[in-house]
């Protein structure tokens, strides 16, 4: 039977239905593409920005947001997707960031649409997307007149990649899979069952079952059974209690099943395992860095040119040396595979730790909360070398002594101290959360950042950001410079920097302490190694009267 004209009007459409039934005659304009950096500028951004789309999404930290009076947690990869009729309300952390976009969505008559909208964040989005997102801010802060269309391009390829990634969540069976993953996550040591989790996803267990296999690759009680071990070996890398109470803290009764358990998973049991020797795969700098100062070299590690020779008695060889740059997931994932690691180590905002999961426990090292010293005393438990880790930091802290000794004596007073990196068209100050020799100069050695840095909430959000020429607003009795840019339109900022006039009476510049050390790869590093070199940079550009600007 066919129904008339006027009846099929009638008919309501979903969201979904209703952009492919306009699809060919839609267009998108991107309005505005700003970064996160703290709450002033998203709440900022809600208000002025309400009339239009908008797209927000998460590189890391974590934030509560309410979607029309509905609280979710956000954190990296997550994606909210609204249109001009959504509430927005926002409770961020100092340490969330990320991109928001407004756009609008208009008709081939030239009228409003509604853009691509979810009622609830996207979580877990592809790193690809995160990818565009960076580029797009990128391009839409510094368009390039050589390709006027470069904006609109990368705004069409992220929203055509949202547009399937929220298609895809929109399928009933992924949607409440994921949920259904992320509560075994945060509560395997609990007593789960298949027939719990079906009637919490409302389906029936074969299809939970089913579903659940075909996504994971696994089936329900072996991915619980992953989840509960590699729980169980982290507790044992950084000091495991006994058996039994460790077999209650990751969801087994008592300690004989989880060392069978273990054994099945593993291949040994938890305290062989304790024992051996492991391979490690360290997935960034700082940590790679950690253990080369414990005589370890991983089996896979990342480097910089500057780090691989530090150390000369330490030979790395090239299959050991992860590239972080331009991997896809996949041979991301097997680069680390063909290490065949016993131990990952990693960040807990990287968004690719879930994924190694079927690999090794991953172990994920607090980013800003925990300093370069308590990382690098984790990770020696991790490799069993404690006593050489205290040792290493017994000898720093005298460094620092003998420092502060000749500051004392040719300096006096310390005042205050900047630390600057130029990059294109920005330059960025840290504080000590996030390393790049702050961490010794406040630290340390006793000096104070700038009350025009503590202004802008310098400790909480760890980092400044600000334009090559606006450097001179930020007044410091001590200013270094550690990077440089190398761009010749960069290079003239800088110039025009050191010749206007209030670059010129700064304190520091009549003083001659300003430093040019231009050593990024060396300030970088926030380890033992990169740091023990920074304190000896910064004390002898101090104490030497180093070349200044």
């Amino acid at each position: 039977m066919e129904l008339s004209s006027s009846r099929k009007s009638e008919l309501p459409m979903s969201p979904a239905c209703e952009e492919m039934s306009l699809a060919s005659h839609l267009f998108y304009m991107p309005v505005q593409v700003t970064r996160i950096d703290n709450e002033t500028v998203a709440d900022r951004f809600f208000e002025e920005l309400a009339p239009f789309s908008r797209i927000l999404i998460v590189s890391s930290g974590t934030a509560e947001l309410s979607i029309n009076d509905q609280l979710y947690e956000i954190t990296r990869g997550s994606v909210v997707l609204c249109d001009a009729h959504q509430r927005l309300k926002w409770k961020a952390s100092p340490s969330l960031r990320g991109i928001q976009i407004a756009y609008r969505c208009l008709t081939s008559e030239g009228s409003e649409h509604r853009g691509l909208n979810h009622p609830a964040p996207l979580h877990r989005c592809p790193v690809g997307i995160l990818r565009l997102a960076g580029e797009l801010e990128t391009v839409w802060r510094e368009p390039q007149l050589s390709v006027p269309l470069q904006s609109q391009q990368l705004f069409i390829e992220l929203l055509a990649e949202l547009y399937k990634e929220r298609n895809a969540l929109q399928q009933p069976s992924n949607y409440w899979l994921e949920h259904a993953i992320q509560y075994m996550e945060t509560h395997y040591n609990k007593d789960l069952t298949r027939e719990q989790m079906a009637e919490q996803a409302h389906v029936s267990q074969e299809h939970f079952s089913r579903t659940f296999r075909k996504n994971t690759g696994r089936t329900f009680n072996a991915y619980l059974t992953l989840l509960r071990i590699r729980s169980a070996q982290r507790r044992i890398l950084v000091g495991a209690p006994d058996l039994n109470t460790l077999a209650q803290e990751v969801g087994y009764k008592e300690g004989f099943y989880l060392s069978r358990k273990f054994k099945e998973a593993v291949g040994l049991s938890p305290t062989a395992y304790q024992r051996k020797h492991k391979r490690i795969a360290a997935l960034n700098l700082n940590h790679t860095a950690s253990l080369m100062a414990l005589g370890v070299i991983p089996e896979l590690g990342v480097y910089t040119n500057w780090l691989e020779h530090s150390n000369n008695k330490l030979n790395v060889n090239t299959s050991q040396k992860l590239n972080t740059y331009g991997q896809t997931p996949s041979t991301y994932y097997e680069a680390i595979a063909a290490a065949r690691p016993d131990v990952i180590i990693s960040y807990n905002m990287a968004e690719e730790n879930k994924g190694l999961l079927p690999l090794a426990p991953v172990v994920e090292l607090p980013f800003m909360t925990m300093n370069w010293r308590e990382q690098f005393l984790m990770i020696a438990d991790i490799v069993d070398k404690r006593q050489t880790a205290e040792a290493w930091l017994a000898n720093y802290d005298q460094l620092i002594i003998r420092s502060n000794h000749r500051l004392d004596r040719q300096l006096g007073f310390r005042g205050t101290a900047v630390v600057w990196e130029i990059h294109s068209n920005k330059a960025y100050c840290c504080s000590s959360s996030h390393g790049r020799g702050s961490q010794i100069l406040y630290d340390d050695l006793g000096f104070q950042p700038p009350s025009e840095l503590l202004e802008q909430g310098f400790f909480a959000r760890g980092y400044v950001e600000a334009d090559i020429e606006t450097i001179a607003s930020y007044p410091a009795d001590h200013i270094f410079i550690t990077s440089l840019p190398s761009c010749p339109r960069e290079l003239s900022q800088m110039d025009r920097l050191f010749r206007s006039p209030r670059w010129i009476e700064l304190k520091a510049v009549q003083n001659k302490q300003v430093y040019l050390l231009n050593e990024p790869d060396m300030f970088c590093g926030y380890d033992p190694i990169s740091t023990q070199a920074q304190l000896r940079e910064l004390l002898r550009a101090m104490t030497s009267r180093h070349k200044f600007a």
